[in-house]
């Protein structure tokens, strides 16, 4: 496969993950505002939210690359943490805590099983 194709294939699914990442924050800001609800209180949603980010931005990582997803979903949820931790470290002078590690380990499982389904969907397709 050419590097130019993993690279479009990467691209497409970094911006899928802050595409969705920005419609969960806009939503989810607009909820803190106007209702009752806390920070606290919508957590673990908010997890699951990122972590269902993260699968698709895999999978259309691996279906746009058409093979090797575990690596393409893998390279992709990498290069979102590093965004992440380039924002925070040269924005608030912070790095990664010991759980956000674990949530940034997490992400990158997430998006190499996202990878390997977007592989096999894009496959099965070309096959018909």
């Amino acid at each position: 496969m050419e590097t130019k194709q993993w690279g479009k294939a990467i691209l497409y699914g970094l911006i899928t993950i802050f595409v969705m990442a920005l419609a969960t924050s806009l939503v989810f800001s607009l909820l803190l505002k106007f209702t009752d609800l806390t920070e606290s209180s919508i957590t673990w949603v908010l997890l699951g939210l990122s972590i269902l980010a993260l699968f698709i931005g895999g999978f259309v990582a691996g279906g746009n690359g058409k093979e090797k997803g575990w690596l393409i979903g893998g390279i992709t949820a990498l290069l979102f943490s590093l965004i992440i931790l380039l924002f925070k470290f040269l924005g608030h002078g912070e790095i990664f805590t010991m759980e956000e590690l674990m949530y940034h380990g997490g992400f990158l499982l997430v998006a190499m099983l996202g990878g390997i389904f977007g592989v096999n969907v894009s496959s099965s397709r070309a096959a018909k």
